[in-house]
């Protein structure tokens, strides 16, 4: 048997075990990488380890670092708060407030799952009570968590835009990154329009945030305890400390707690412009704010180190080392060689996508992302189809169907679910919508991005 072959049969028995077991992936892959490499190709561990990628290992934890200080410091619950706050009285725009919130929070370098682990808990709250559709509101914090999530400095998009800078492909962060925030955004309209939001255009609530504090109490102890770093979070921010009484008013903030918060985000914005502006490594910069944050309020950056997500960490890079492995064994071009074989560059582009929408249903996006963008590299490289095109189909479709009830995001938001919904019947409709996105969803993003050749 080919070593491609056995290549093949490793990464399928990596995903299946991962689907079935609760096995961090990234562990089965570096299981992989040194079976692959060390056994079938007889190479040494120092070849292995080469394919690690400490850049990205070093963005990873930085940003996820950073993110954690903002969490800690309350700089998180002050932009939800000043957000909330916007929409006044008018109903129709809490959901809105919440795609732009879990978007915001996934853009500046949070995880997708930790966006929606913070705003589902009170989106689900308000959706309870101000009678909006609880999967309206679930769906629109999803959608917002994927449609900023591959900004150049958000996790996904520095996967992304660092697996495409060493291959020579043309490369465009920010079309990847508008074409997942446009796509998101235009199904949350869709969702709007067809799950009762025209109804909510006349409605309007006295007492917004005294109804809002109302709104998280009614949150299920249940959701709660799923959802505990949400509710930290929210806890000592908007309906914690602040309003001590319950009444909705709200105590000012002391000096010492002011300064660390104004600090992160100016910090936030720094980042963003030396490592856009100048183009100076995502991740030296996100780890010398963090660091500079955690010198400049140590109590609010304590346990923060914790809550980097090494299990993503773990992931990536044990994913890209096996990748890089199966480079060694030929199995990118072997793959490559197969799909250019079609004789039709428009329906493998459309297959790759929904190899990317199926399997991340089930499995990580993250995972799928890092898997098959460098299987189509060598694909692409041929410029029978427009590469940047490709790469954005594929990472729409690859992260809308993280709606999922089987996906972290989905079954977060199905965890959240207030106590007068039937779980049940929530999870057929969340089901049924997840499979209505993963037929849809990649054909249209394929529609869209690849079939006109503009891109």
């Amino acid at each position: 048997m080919s070593a491609p072959i056995i290549s093949i049969i490793i990464l399928a028995v990596m995903f299946l075990t991962a689907t079935l077991l609760p096995v961090n992936m990234g562990a089965l892959a570096f299981v992989g990488a040194f079976l692959l490499g060390a056994v079938f190709l007889g190479m040494e561990t120092t070849d292995i380890l080469a394919n690690f990628p400490g850049g990205l290992f070093l963005t990873l934890v930085g940003v996820t670092y950073l993110f954690a200080i903002a969490q800690g410091n309350g700089t998180i619950d002050l932009l939800v708060r000043g957000s909330v706050r916007l929409v006044g009285g008018r109903v129709a725009l809490i959901p809105w407030i919440m795609f732009i919130i879990t978007a915001v929070i996934t853009a500046v370098g949070a995880l997708s799952p930790a966006a929606v682990a913070i705003v589902a808990p009170i989106a689900l709250g308000f959706a309870r009570k101000y009678k909006i559709s609880p999967l309206l509101m679930g769906m629109m914090v999803i959608h917002g968590a994927q449609g900023g999530g591959f900004s150049p400095i958000a996790v996904y998009g520095v996967i992304v835009n660092s697996l495409i800078s060493t291959t020579g492909l043309d490369a465009s962060p920010t079309a990847v990154f508008l074409s997942s925030l446009i796509f998101n955004f235009l199904i949350a309209v869709v969702l709007f329009i067809v799950l009762g939001g025209r109804g909510l255009l006349s409605s309007r609530v006295g007492h917004f945030v005294e109804q809002a504090a109302e709104a998280r109490m009614a949150v299920s102890v249940g959701s709660r305890a799923g959802g505990d770093v949400a509710f930290k979070g929210f806890g000592s921010g908007i309906y914690g400390p602040r309003d001590p009484a319950g009444d909705g008013a709200q105590e000012t903030p002391s000096r010492a707690e002011r300064i660390p918060q104004l600090i992160t985000i100016a910090g936030l914005i720094a980042l963003a412009v030396i490592a856009l502006g100048f183009k100076v490594d995502v991740g030296f910069v996100a780890i010398t704010i963090a660091v500079i944050l955690a010198l400049v309020s140590p109590a609010a950056q304590k346990g923060a180190v914790n809550k980097i997500s090494w299990s993503t960490v773990l992931l990536i890079c044990g994913m890209l080392t096996f990748v890089g492995v199966l480079e060694e064994a030929g199995t990118i071009e072997y793959v490559s060689d197969a799909v250019a074989n079609l004789g039709m560059p428009l329906l493998a582009a459309l297959l790759i996508c929904y190899i990317g929408a199926i399997v991340s249903a089930f499995a990580s996006s993250t995972a799928i992302l890092a898997a098959l963008i460098p299987l189509a590299v060598p694909f692409l490289a041929t410029g029978e189809i427009g590469a940047i095109g490709v790469i954005c189909a594929l990472a729409v479709a690859s992260t809308i169907v993280d709606v999922s009830p089987f996906s972290t995001n989905g079954a977060l938001v199905l965890a959240n679910a207030p106590d007068d919904v039937d779980k049940d019947r929530f999870y057929k409709q969340i089901l049924a919508y997840s499979g209505i996105v993963v037929v849809a969803g990649p054909a249209i993003a394929w529609a869209v991005l690849v079939l006109p050749g503009w891109l």
